[in-house]
């Protein structure tokens, strides 16, 4: 009798790896792929939540709970989804309430926009193993990496083995660039005491939160971090072979994913930071600017590896995109953000040039976002970690000078990051 369970073991998960792709471009077999393959027994004889969304798939576009779910070996008890939902077809930031996945009949708990970005002790009755399976972008104020260490510190709390499938940095693993997070400055888009680009898988990036004692009075997850195969630091992420799904309904492309550490900087202010068009993020602009002054005065900085075009652009809503994006149906004027070369372009420093002269030519209409009734906070001070961004281009300074500010935090960081390398 113990010959054929194992054998239909063996055979199911067989089963399971049997329609996976077999495209020679792909050179990374994920974390999802590795813990189908060689570590369902982690999960044997135990009843489960999975925190995970539209990109929790595999190469061949099957989705993690749709793999998982109706094997007899565990129980999915609940799935848990971050900001987007678990499907990921929820404009940026709107609130998301409690449901069930029509798929699968599962509960979903929601992470985002109902008073509760980390699990109940409720939530988590009955569940022995929670599995986190999200795709990052590489970048701090991305709320994924926020929503995986509010739940690894509700699994530390409750005693729950916690599992990461790991998955690539889009824009590498070697770049460290922006502020070190200033702690008074804390929030979901921002947590703990890293740079805006962090340099990290999302699994090294809970071993360092995890090692560091840096969850909620100091506890730490039982973590078990699941590693690719193939993956090298210095690939991009269309040099893995995998194919792009949007992590977030404006994280359009590539492209998108580079300038994003530092064009999110435009969030913090009253220009548009391109919701509402087809290129978010690569497209800026706002009524009282003059495109051609814009990008003529950007280029002669001669930042390396992006041009700046002038052009006319008008947000409108995008269905399961943007809702009331800035100046919704009014005409912008601003620059396409061009990358000529992705290995040279520095996407904080670039931000910072384009805060700068926005505050240098049009100082009479530019503005920050004003702090909302919530906290006294400006939104630029939180997603940069440090009100130096905002202070200092107020005061005229150059980005190079602001950027010396955070050189001895990032020297400390990244001591702390080589810790924790997985590949």
């Amino acid at each position: 009798m113990r010959f054929f369970i194992l054998l239909f073991t063996f055979l199911f998960n067989l089963s399971l790896f049997s329609q996976v792709t077999n495209n020679k471009n792909i050179k990374v077999k994920l974390g999802i792929e590795e813990f189908i393959e060689n570590h369902l027994d982690l999960i044997k004889g135990k009843n489960i939540g999975i925190i995970t969304n539209h990109t929790g798939k595999l190469p061949d576009g099957r989705h993690i709970v749709d793999i998982l779910n109706g094997n007899k070996d565990f129980i999915i008890k609940a799935l848990f989804g971050p900001e987007h939902g678990i499907r990921g077809d929820a404009p940026d930031g709107k609130s998301l309430s409690h449901t069930t996945d029509e798929k699968t009949g599962i509960p979903v708990y929601s992470l985002y926009g109902t008073g509760n970005n980390k699990p109940t002790k409720e939530m988590l009755k009955d569940i022995d193993v929670l599995i986190y399976d999200i795709q990052d972008i590489g970048a701090r104020f991305y709320t994924f990496q926020s929503t995986l260490f509010l739940c690894m510190e509700a699994a530390a709390e409750e005693k729950i083995k916690f599992i990461v499938l790991d998955r690539p940095n889009p824009i590498t693993g070697i770049r460290i660039e922006g502020a070190v997070l200033d702690d008074s400055l804390k929030s979901f888009v921002g947590l703990h005491k890293i740079p805006v680009v962090h340099g990290l898988t999302i699994g090294e990036l809970a071993k360092l939160v995890n090692e560091e004692g840096w969850l909620n009075n100091g506890v730490k997850a039982d973590l078990i971090v699941i590693k690719m195969k193939g993956w090298k630091r210095n690939m991009w992420y269309d040099d893995t072979g995998l194919p792009w799904v949007k992590p977030s309904p404006n994280m359009m492309n590539m492209n998108t994913a580079i300038v994003y550490p530092g064009l999110c900087f435009i969030e913090g202010t009253n220009v548009s930071e391109g919701r509402g068009t087809s290129n978010p993020f690569e497209i800026i602009g706002a009524p009282f600017i003059d495109k051609d002054q814009f990008a003529k005065t950007l280029n002669s900085y001669k930042l390396k590896g992006v041009e700046f075009e002038p052009i006319k652009f008008t947000p409108t809503d995008i269905l399961r995109v943007t809702v009331d994006p800035k100046y919704d149906s009014i005409e912008c004027n601003g620059i396409f953000i061009h990358i000529k070369d992705r290995n040279k372009f520095e996407p904080i420093k670039t931000g910072l040039y384009i805060l700068y002269t926005l505050k240098k030519l049009y100082s009479k209409d530019f503005k920050w976002r004003s702090p909302s009734r919530s906290t006294s906070k400006y939104f630029i001070d939180l997603l940069a970690g440090t009100k130096d961004v905002r202070l200092l281009i107020d005061e005229g300074k150059k980005p190079e000078e602001i950027m010396k500010r955070w050189e001895k935090d990032l020297q400390k960081y990244n001591k702390i990051r080589k810790k924790y390398l997985l590949y």
